[in-house]
C-alpha cells in the first residue's frame, strides 16, 4: 500500500472510532483538506455531521472552533472586535474563533445576512480584517458548515456568492439498519473509543503536494469544462429541455473545483491519473448547490441533482 493511500486509510480509521459509516462525507472532507476548499453538509440532524469535523480536526492535530449560528449572531461574535483596555488606556483586538484550522459552522443557514457577508472575506482571502488592521490566517484554513434542509423558521437562505464559495455541497443521508444497530450499541455501551492525532500537517503538505503530481489528459479536462458550460448552454448540448429548468448556471469556479476535487478523489484511489469515473462520481458535490432553478423547475418537483444526471448523461465521456 502507498504513502498517499496509508494517510487516507489511517484517517478514516480513526474517525470511524466515533463516527459509523457515512463514507462519502469523510471523503468529502479529505478532499476538502487536500484541496484547501470549504464544504458544507446538508442533512437532517442526527447524522454526526458535527462530531465528524471534530473527529478529523483531531486526528489531525488542527486546531478547531466551533460557532453555533444563530439569529442573534454579530459579525463581531465570529472575527473578534476592538475592545477598549483600561489598564493601558488603548484599543487592543479580540480574536473570534475564525482564528483557526478547522472552523465549523454549525447551521449556517440561522445566521443572518451581516453574518454572511463576513464569512465571505474569510473563506476567500483566507484573512480578517478587524477595524484597520488585517490578519493573515495560518494555514490550513477550511470551513466545515452544516445546515438543517427541513427547518425553515429562523432561517436564512445563503447568499448565492458565499454558496459558491464552498468548494462541494454534501447531502448526508441516513445509515443503512446495520449501521444505525452499531450506533445505538455503541452510545448505550458508551464504547466510543478516544480520538488521537494520526496525521500532522507537515504529512497532510506532503499529500498534497503529491496529489498535485497526479495527471489529467486534455480530453478529461475539456469534459469538465463541457460538463459545467452544459449548466449555462443546456442547448449546445443537446438538452433544450432543460433551458426553461435552469435559472442561472455554474460559474467558472465550478470548474475549477471539479478539476482539483477529481484529481484528489484519483489520489485518495491510489491512481496516478484522472479517469472520467473520478469526474462523475464527484460531479454533484461540486454543482449541485452553483445551479439556480427557474421557477418553472421547482415548481414541477425538479432538482438540481435531476439536471446534473441528465448533463452527465448527456455530455459525451472522452
Amino acid at each position: 500500500m502507498s504513502i498517499k493511500q496509508t494517510i487516507a486509510d489511517v484517517i478514516k480509521q480513526e474517525i470511524s472510532k466515533v463516527v459509523v459509516g457515512q463514507d462519502k462525507m469523510i471523503e468529502a472532507l479529505l478532499v476538502g483538506l487536500l484541496c484547501r476548499g470549504h464544504i458544507l453538509l446538508e442533512g437532517v440532524p442526527g447524522l454526526a455531521k458535527t462530531t465528524t469535523v471534530n473527529a478529523l480536526a483531531k486526528s489531525l492535530g488542527l486546531h478547531f472552533s466551533r460557532v453555533q449560528f444563530t439569529p442573534d449572531l454579530l459579525p463581531s461574535d465570529i472575527i473578534g472586535t476592538q475592545i477598549y483596555d483600561p489598564s493601558s488606556n488603548s484599543f487592543k483586538i479580540k480574536k473570534g474563533p475564525v482564528f483557526t484550522n478547522l472552523l465549523l459552522a454549525d447551521e449556517i443557514n440561522r445566521a443572518p445576512a451581516k453574518v454572511q457577508s463576513a464569512l465571505l472575506e474569510v473563506m476567500q482571502e483566507k484573512q480578517i480584517t478587524i477595524a484597520d488592521e488585517s490578519f493573515k490566517l495560518p494555514p490550513p484554513f477550511l470551513v466545515m458548515a452544516t445546515q438543517n434542509p427541513i427547518e425553515h423558521e429562523g432561517a436564512y437562505a445563503l447568499p448565492e456568492a458565499q454558496l459558491d464559495r464552498f468548494m462541494m455541497k454534501v447531502t448526508v443521508g441516513y445509515n443503512t439498519k446495520e449501521e444505525e444497530l452499531l450506533i445505538a450499541r455503541r452510545v448505550a455501551n458508551s464504547t466510543f473509543e478516544k480520538i488521537e492525532q494520526v496525521v500532522d500537517i507537515a504529512q497532510l503538505e506532503a499529500a498534497t503536494d503529491k496529489m498535485m503530481e497526479i495527471h489529467i489528459d486534455p480530453e478529461v479536462e475539456a469534459y469538465i469544462v463541457d460538463i459545467v458550460v452544459a449548466t449555462r448552454e443546456p442547448k449546445s448540448y443537446g438538452l433544450e429541455e432543460l433551458e426553461s429548468m435552469i435559472e442561472f448556471g455554474a460559474s467558472p469556479r465550478a470548474s475549477i473545483d471539479l478539476y482539483k476535487a477529481s484529481r484528489a478523489i484519483a489520489y485518495l484511489r491510489g491512481q496516478s491519473y484522472v479517469s472520467p469515473d473520478e469526474i462523475l462520481y464527484i460531479a454533484k458535490e461540486v454543482l449541485r448547490h452553483r445551479i439556480i432553478l427557474s421557477y418553472e423547475a421547482q415548481a414541477s418537483g425538479v432538482s438540481q441533482d435531476d439536471i446534473i444526471s441528465k448533463i452527465l448523461n448527456s455530455v459525451p465521456v472522452p
